[in-house]
């Protein structure tokens, strides 16, 4: 089994830990609730760029274990709740891990797809980033790109990375990893030094 699956595999199940904790300030929050949001913050945006790339099956039909691996998360969140409540740097931590691998992989999967580079950037930082504008929509939260946040940016800058050491030549191993690295360090630097991103109107 290759490393990048089972991070993969690992980042769909922090996805689900944040989307069943979302719920947790609802009104109306019970199992069906927690589940769907975690659901929904797994896939949705690896089943959005799908569809917009006509991939199909889409990934999660097509692979079980992505789905153990949500439900895995619910059920983690229901036992350790009130512990996962006190691990805030530990979810930041696999978050950011888990935006910046769904970014590379994205844009690889987009790339092998035969889309345009810029396209192909697009669809990594919607892998990343969407679930999660879902999760925050359906629990009533301001989605964290309208923040200005460096989140998506933080996205978009390692997808590119990518493209351009892909481009370069360099071999796939070193550039999936390289291009990870700059996502997960320009968003720990960014949440440390509260660095947001320049106002469109002044």
């Amino acid at each position: 089994m290759k490393i990048q699956y089972i991070l993969e595999i690992v980042g769909t199940f922090s996805f689900a830990i944040s989307g069943a904790l979302a719920v947790r300030d609802q009104k109306h929050q019970d199992w069906f609730s927690a589940s769907f949001t975690a659901f929904i913050t797994s896939i949705g945006g690896g089943t959005l760029r799908d569809i917009l790339l006509d991939s199909y099956p889409l990934v999660w039909i097509s692979d079980i274990t992505i789905i153990y691996a949500v439900m895995a998360g619910i059920l983690v969140t229901f036992v350790f709740y009130k512990y996962l409540i006190g691990l805030r740097k530990t979810l930041f931590f696999f978050d950011t891990w888990g935006i910046a691998l769904f970014t590379i992989v994205g844009t690889e999967k987009a790339l092998h797809l035969g889309v345009r580079p810029e396209i192909a950037a697009i669809m990594g930082v919607f892998s990343a980033v969407m679930g999660g504008v879902i999760r925050d929509v359906m629990t009533n939260e301001i989605p964290i790109i309208y923040s200005r946040e460096v989140y998506a940016t933080a996205c978009f800058t390692g997808a590119c990375t990518y493209l351009m050491l892909n481009g370069m030549g360099v071999g796939r191993y070193t550039a999936f990893i390289t291009a990870a690295f700059v996502i997960i360090i320009i968003r720990i630097l960014a949440v440390k030094y509260k660095w947001r991103v320049p106002a469109f109107f002044r």
